[in-house]
């Protein structure tokens, strides 16, 4: 008896069905996307919207098949096709973070420096040049948007007051902004306030801005070490920045299409 590979969904329950083979040797749950097209009645739904791949513990019965079984893929091109496709819709990259940058610097002094409540010298700092590294690819950027400013307006018949609250975009110091742009919403909500009987019109304008930068992070690690001669104690901090950068590049799908392929293989040897 094959076992083959075959495009299902979940079973009505949100569950695996059991004719897929959920073996270490085998795989499941790949490649998923949903089976429904925008602007149609849905062909799948809910839970079984999304449509994977997976090995099957057996051949399809030509007399019927379940639910949530979709189709079979009976060649490694087939197989290819389909990754491929579902690749493109959902646009899939290979992602790899690298170390593009590097510094260190190290402050040393007695032990007496370190511990003055009011600092008045003693530390020397030493730092290296930065060294710089490129990745493969293209620089990964990330687009997203965030309310960067909240006005909100109190009027009534005594008087008006206002009040603000700005939230600045805040990326890592080593990343590049791009692309920003901000639109701006009204709402007004009329009450009555209950002491009073006043009427109370508020309006809230907010801010939204959205933006990309490029996928770069900071980060440090500080070692501390001391040595003690003839009873003087001189610590050193040593402190290491490194910048990371995610690059983009083209997903291997012929690759891929080979990784499932040789445990399809394997399996049904």
């Amino acid at each position: 008896m094959a076992q083959p590979i075959v495009k299902y969904t979940l079973n009505k329950r949100g569950q695996i069905p059991e004719w897929i083979n959920t073996s270490d040797s085998s795989f499941a749950g790949q490649h998923g996307i949903t089976g429904n097209k925008t602007g149609y009645i849905p062909r799948y739904e809910s839970p079984q919207d999304m449509v994977m791949l997976g090995i099957a513990s057996g051949d399809p019965d030509p007399d019927g098949t379940p639910d949530d079984y979709v189709g079979i893929l009976t060649t490694k091109t087939l197989l290819q096709t389909y990754i491929t496709e579902t690749g493109s819709t959902l646009q899939y990259k290979t992602t790899t973070l690298t170390a593009t940058g590097i510094q260190t610097s190290v402050t040393t002094g007695l032990s007496t420096a370190w511990n003055q409540e009011s600092y008045s010298g003693g530390l020397s700092t030493t730092t290296t040049t930065k060294h710089t590294a490129s990745g493969v690819g293209t620089v990964a950027t990330i687009s997203t948007s965030a309310v960067t400013k909240v006005v909100v307006k109190t009027d009534t018949t005594t008087g008006d007051s206002s009040a603000t609250t700005d939230t600045p975009i805040v990326i890592d110091a080593a990343s590049t902004l791009s692309g920003v742009s901000t639109s701006s919403s009204v709402g007004v909500v009329t009450t009555t306030d209950a002491m009073s009987g006043l009427a109370v019109t508020t309006t809230t304008t907010t801010d939204t801005t959205s933006y990309t930068y490029t996928d770069v992070t900071t980060s440090s690690s500080t070692s501390t070490s001391e040595t003690t001669t003839d009873g003087v104690t001189t610590r050193t901090d040593t402190v290491i920045t490194t910048e990371s950068t995610n690059y983009d590049t083209s997903y291997d799908y012929a690759t891929e299409a080979t990784r499932l392929w040789d445990i399809y293989t394997a399996l049904n040897s």
